[in-house]
């Protein structure tokens, strides 16, 4: 059974523009056939802890001496770990706060990204090589190359290396930008872009679901 592993970390419930194009692209894979399983993790509304155990970032036989994680700790770490390989395919709703992360994303990519396991460190590990990850992207301004704020997203690059570099996935990419136009006045005059751009999004979720499915 292809299996999609849904991840929406986005805040707003109600009107999140990352939250609907992950929808998007998860209806086109149901859409494939009975066979097509989609797994959902909301990340804000079942948040995970943050590591309780700086252990936690290795695995038990390269822990150095200190304090043993609890049992409930190991064992959420190897369940989402387990959910993570379990996927062909991994969707993340990834709107971009503060120009970085979610802090709810970020507490999932510390359980998940743990050298020796997900990642190479004493062994060359990677059982991840080579499958899909789709970053959905949402921002609420513009951060276009060769403008004044073009270096100021620190949430991409970041996914890039964490799924793309060290545990080896084929990252692709669904940005859809300006989401605050509709709601700021001073990016009023670029509506027109946010919503060709938001369109576009759903169209290429669609369009990628069908591709990867």
């Amino acid at each position: 059974m292809p299996t999609l592993l849904q991840l929406d970390s986005s805040a707003d419930l109600s009107q999140s523009y990352s939250r609907n194009i992950t929808a998007s692209f998860a209806d086109a894979w149901r859409e494939l056939g009975d066979d097509h399983v989609v797994v959902v993790r909301d990340l804000h509304r079942d948040p995970l802890p943050h590591l309780e155990s700086s252990q936690l970032h290795w695995p038990e036989r390269l822990r150095p001496e200190g304090p043993v994680p609890s049992a409930e700790g190991q064992r959420l770490q190897q369940e989402l770990i387990d959910e993570l390989l379990a996927a062909d395919v991994v969707l993340i709703g990834a709107p971009l706060y503060n120009y970085s992360l979610p802090s709810t994303l970020k507490a999932w990519i510390d359980n998940i990204h743990v050298p020796g396991v997900t990642a190479p460190f004493d062994v060359d590990t990677q059982p991840l090589a080579g499958r899909p990850a789709v970053i959905v992207s949402s921002r609420g301004g513009s951060y276009d190359a060769g403008t004044a704020t073009a270096d100021w997203e620190h949430e991409i690059p970041v996914l890039r290396i964490i799924l793309g570099e060290a545990l080896g996935m084929d990252v692709h990419v669904i940005t859809t930008s300006l989401t605050l136009a509709a709601t700021v006045p001073a990016l009023s005059d670029q509506l027109e872009r946010s919503l060709e751009e938001f369109a576009s999004a759903r169209s290429a979720a669609v369009e990628l679901a069908r591709t990867l499915g």
